[in-house]
């Protein structure tokens, strides 16, 4: 039986195509562009979805995933594409990077058509020659293992009736939005031009979430918060990570915090979300580990806390590593608001009524932040306290140094660092708040490396976008730079700039315990002058602090890409204080006698 036999002509001409449903979803959630890689089973998918939609080419398929990483990070949800098998399980790094993070990323592969699946091992397929039957799913396999909603679409299974493959497209990629979770979807290729049923979209995201939204007795909360508050003298919010996805929560968070003058800070993981030279802002605290200003507010004048949106499960890195250092995380005057409802709707409502309350402003003067008389006297320390110029730049003065550069200048840095001595030394970075909503963007839970340079390219990407006059900053070292040094022909495609600080020890440094081959991941005759002349960027090499400001000070305004060459020194000395303090901790708990006396003299 035809559609047209079935259902009338009428309704037959009117059928989308599942490739005509994909777009319309993918657009309306946002994704106006997709990163990706080329194959033969995801063709039809790109003549589908590139109509109307940028399909930007990844080095490789990791990489692609990475970038939609960032993109969910930026623009609250990323796609990927690629083809079968060969194409999507390498995305599997990147997907447990979404996972770890809570990012909405959709991952579309393309597959074999509904007619190919049978007892033939097609190309691409994972098979060995001695089986006995031909296996299909273990991409499917694969992504589900890593605690996914995974799906491959169906085509047609009545005739005169067109399947329903557009309408569980939507419910698949609804899900990762309101849930905050990556999913991986498999689109055979004999579909994507096949008629599905026509699907009514929400009349926007906002409705795609109808009842049972806000959990009940939200009023009672935020009578006892207020309660708690009209008790306490120092109130600290402390704010976690779940908030870097809902801008609404984030903007009543800070609006309460101004309305009642009472000072916030982050947790490590939350780094980037806020002006941190704003008043209030006390930076991002983890206890022992903490440079921030508001370390001495928070360990010895605090006596209520309200923690918003932090993990439901603590991790050691994000709670000073376990040291029983992290004063928050034991504060017994503490109201917790993790957020237990799709969208953190009940936090939501929580603040609205917060906002409403007749209390009085809190007479709070955190020193180090106090404003008088329009004067930021935390900056006017700060701009006085200046390095020695003359000395070498290192990871032991880079972020002191760079903050100094963000102080004096007019343009925001996005900051990129990536995981290892760059990580670690970039949470002493003081951020400006950016149009981009954050201003430090790195991936500390799961801690994926080869990271930087992909989520420097959509932030490149975005800030070119939106014309405004941010500046993408990588911070990375060797082995990092190789791993994703292909990822800079990217930057000459698309026209971006780019600034990267390359940190050159020439040995993986983090973790290092020997002197083995395995940690040298560079050599001494490298050049990365030829390389990124190669990409049509320029570079140079600094050695003391004043060669680097002038250096990074020109390539603010510069174009393409622009890299500066540090001659790091991987001895202790030259670490920042916050790896030695780690590095301390470690021998201290793996039973040094000089580590262990060491440790204690700092912490008691």
């Amino acid at each position: 039986m035809s559609y047209e036999a079935n259902f009338g002509q009428t309704y037959s001409e009117q059928l989308p195509t599942l490739g005509d449903v994909m777009r319309e979803v993918i657009n309306f959630f946002g994704g106006s562009s997709i990163y990706g890689v080329g194959g033969d089973f995801a063709a039809n998918l790109i003549a589908a979805l590139g109509e109307d939609i940028d399909i930007f080419p990844s080095s490789n398929e990791m990489h692609a995933g990475f970038s939609a990483c960032a993109q969910a990070e930026i623009s609250g949800m990323g796609f990927c594409l690629t083809t079968y098998m060969v194409g999507s399980l390498p995305c599997t790094s990147a997907a447990a990077l979404a996972v770890t993070e809570s990012l909405p990323v959709v991952f579309i592969s393309g597959a074999p058509a509904e007619s190919e699946v049978n007892q033939l091992a097609i190309h691409h397929t994972i098979h060995p020659n001695a089986s006995w039957k031909a296996e299909y799913d273990n991409a499917l396999e694969a992504f589900s293992a890593l605690g996914m909603r995974v799906e491959r679409l169906q085509g047609q299974r009545l005739a005169g009736h067109p399947n329903i493959a557009g309408q569980r497209f939507y419910q698949i990629v609804a899900e990762a939005y309101k849930s905050k979770q990556p999913v991986f979807i498999e689109v055979p290729r004999d579909q994507v031009f096949a008629k599905t049923q026509p699907l009514k979209l929400p009349q926007d995201v906002d409705h795609i979430c109808c009842g049972g939204n806000v959990l009940g007795g939200t009023d009672l909360v935020a009578q006892s918060i207020i309660e708690k508050l009209k008790q306490a003298k120092h109130p600290l919010l402390y704010i976690g990570d779940r908030l870097k996805h809902n801008s609404e929560l984030k903007n009543l968070v800070i609006a309460f915090a101004n309305q009642f003058n009472i000072p916030y800070a982050t947790t490590w993981f939350a780094k980037g979300l806020f002006d941190e030279t704003a008043s209030l802002c006390l930076g991002a605290y983890n206890g022992v580990f903490s440079q921030t200003v508001g370390r001495d507010y928070i360990e010895n004048d605090i006596d209520y806390v309200i923690d918003v949106a932090t993990s439901i499960f603590s991790q050691d890195c994000n709670v000073a590593f376990a040291t029983g250092t992290h004063v928050i995380e034991k504060f017994a005057n503490k109201t917790l608001l993790k957020g237990g409802s799709l969208l953190e709707k009940d936090l939501i409502e929580i603040f609205n009524r917060l906002l409403e309350s007749d209390m009085p402003r809190f007479n709070i003067e955190v020193l180090v932040n106090k404003v008088e008389q329009g004067v930021d006297v935390n900056k006017q320390q700060r701009l006085l306290s200046t390095i020695d110029e003359t000395t070498d730049i290192d990871f032991n003065n880079l972020a002191k140094t760079l903050n100094e550069l963000q102080q004096q200048s007019q343009k925001t840095h996005v900051y990129l660092p990536e995981v290892g001595n760059s990580y670690f030394a970039s949470y002493s970075l003081e951020v400006k708040a950016s149009k981009l909503g954050r201003s430090w963007i790195t991936n500390p839970w799961y801690g994926a490396m080869g990271t930087a340079l992909p989520y420097a390219r959509v932030i490149a990407q975005h800030i070119k976008a939106q014309g405004n006059t941010e500046r993408a900053v990588v911070i990375i070292g060797d082995g990092g730079f190789h791993f994703q040094s292909n990822e800079l022909i990217h930057f000459l495609k698309d026209q971006t700039n780019v600034t990267i600080i390359y940190m050159r020890n020439n040995i993986f440094h983090l973790g290092k315990s020997g002197d083995g081959k395995i940690y040298h991941c560079n050599d001494e005759q490298f050049n990365v002058h030829h390389l990124v002349s190669a990409y049509q960027g320029q570079s140079q090499t600094c050695q003391s602090v004043a060669d680097f400001k002038k250096a990074f000070i020109n390539t603010e305004n510069a174009v393409g890409i622009n890299l500066i060459e540090v001659l790091a020194k991987p001895i202790e000395e030259r670490q920042s204080n916050e790896l030695q303090l780690l590095n301390l901790y470690i021998k201290s708990k793996n039973g040094n006698p000089e580590a262990v006396s060491k440790w204690q003299e700092i912490t008691q």
